[in-house]
């Protein structure tokens, strides 16, 4: 066999085998998902969601507070009071009840004094009319309502209330939802409030009108 002829037949087999490995690295490649990022060499990276505290919709500056104030669901989902990431009154704790849920929380240190939950039905009016006095200085109070907050809440116990810088405790009424946080001794009207009146014609639920929440940030000895 010439010498161009045995080149030619060593061309033809490395072309051959050549196109077989070509072939099979194909096939191995075609059963496997690649993954743009590992196969530049780089790893893919992780979006971490910021917590933040009570789960408010963004994070509070520093010398604020965050808190979270949800009313009660009619009369089967009790409310819920968090403050600085703590939980101090909820369904869960099994420590809410009819009637209005109450914290007091220390405005310079954000530590907790006290919480209590106050039947307005049955008529825990003397019980809260001594708690609502006997308020410390330099105390945030953090309010939520239950189910009936208003049926026999008296003039003095409004005009407390209002004191403590809420806008609506003159109108608060039989069934109504409330959230409120204010402070001993205010100086002004509390920004932090919400309620809505018990309204046949608007109520989310029969004979209650819908749970109300709200988030803030409440900075350090503001009031």
């Amino acid at each position: 066999m010439r010498v161009s002829g045995l080149i030619r037949l060593l061309a033809l087999v490395f072309a051959l085998v050549a196109t077989w490995l070509f072939l099979r690295s194909y096939m191995n490649l075609s059963k496997k998902t690649i993954r743009l990022p590992r196969w530049l060499g780089l790893a893919p990276k992780k979006t971490e969601v910021e917590k933040t505290k009570c789960g408010l919709s963004k994070p509070c500056p520093a010398n604020f507070f965050a808190f979270k104030i949800s009313s009660g669901a009619a009369n089967v989902v009790g409310p819920t009071l968090c403050f600085e990431n703590e939980m101090i009154m909820s369904p869960v704790k099994n420590n809410v009840g009819r009637g209005l849920n109450i914290a007091l929380v220390n405005g310079s240190t954000g530590h907790l004094l006290r919480k209590d939950s106050f039947d307005m039905y049955s008529g825990d009016v003397k019980l809260l009319v001594k708690f609502l006095v006997e308020i410390p200085e330099g105390m945030l109070v953090l309010v939520a309502s239950y189910d009936d907050p208003g049926t026999k809440m008296n003039d003095e116990i409004r005009k407390l209330f209002t004191n403590l810088g809420s806008s609506y405790a003159t109108q608060l009424g039989f069934r109504d939802s409330w959230v409120f946080l204010g402070a001993k001794d205010i100086k002004s009207k509390s920004p932090f409030e919400q309620f809505l009146k018990n309204n046949p014609d608007t109520n989310k639920y029969e004979g209650w009108p819908e749970l109300l929440e709200m988030e803030g940030c409440v900075p350090q000895k503001v009031f």
